[in-house]
Parts: structure tokens; C-alpha cells; sequence
């Protein structure tokens, strides 16, 4: 699925299953939630906290996609082509960090 296909799968399905979109405020409140829970998983999975009994069935992709759908609907109320920003994005980190990682003596 590209990015364009995502953003017209996850209208299609606001539109219908959703209903509407929620208000943007609303939107990004829920973004930072859904945040949160990777980060929370991150730090358990790789960091140094432990697991609770309750957190150990979680599942990192699928709260990474929560993450995905709450910007992709972001990006469609704001009217973003998320293809396009990530592609301007892309070449803007290529041109300034051209040499910066490989001149960056902590990535040796």
C-alpha cells in the first residue's frame, strides 16, 4: 500500500465505519495517546523497565499502525499529501545531513 493508498483507505473508512473524522484537537490528543503506548512498550522492550502482567501481550506493530491512522487522518482534515511532505522531507535531511552522520564520530 503506498502512502496515498493509505490515506484514501483510512478516509474511506471514516467516512463509513467512522462516521467523521474527529476535530483535529481532538485527533492530535489522541496522536500523543497513542504515542505514549510505543513509547511505553520501548521502554520495557529495550529499555530498562520491566513488563507489567498486563502490558506483556501488547503488540509493538499494531500500536505503531495506531500511530500511522491518527496522523493519516491528521494529514487528510489538514489537507497534507503526506507522499509529497515525506518526499520534500527527505531531500531537505539529505542535503544538510550530507555529511554530518558520517563525519559524527559517536556513529563510528
Amino acid at each position: 500500500m503506498t502512502i496515498q493508498e493509505a490515506q484514501e483507505t483510512v478516509d474511506r473508512w471514516i467516512n463509513t465505519t467512522g462516521i467523521r473524522y474527529f476535530n483535529e484537537l481532538t485527533n492530535t490528543a489522541i496522536l500523543m495517546e497513542e504515542v505514549g503506548e510505543v513509547a511505553r512498550i520501548m521502554s520495557r522492550r529495550y529499555g530498562e523497565q520491566s513488563f507489567k502482567k498486563s502490558d506483556e501481550a501488547v503488540d509493538l506493530g499494531e500500536e505503531m499502525a495506531d500511530v500511522m491512522f491518527v496522523l493519516i487522518c491528521l494529514a487528510n482534515q489538514t489537507g497534507i499529501n503526506l507522499t509529497e511532505a515525506l518526499e520534500k522531507n527527505l531531500v531537505k535531511k539529505s542535503i544538510r545531513d550530507a555529511d554530518r552522520h558520517r563525519n559524527n564520530e559517536k556513529l563510528r
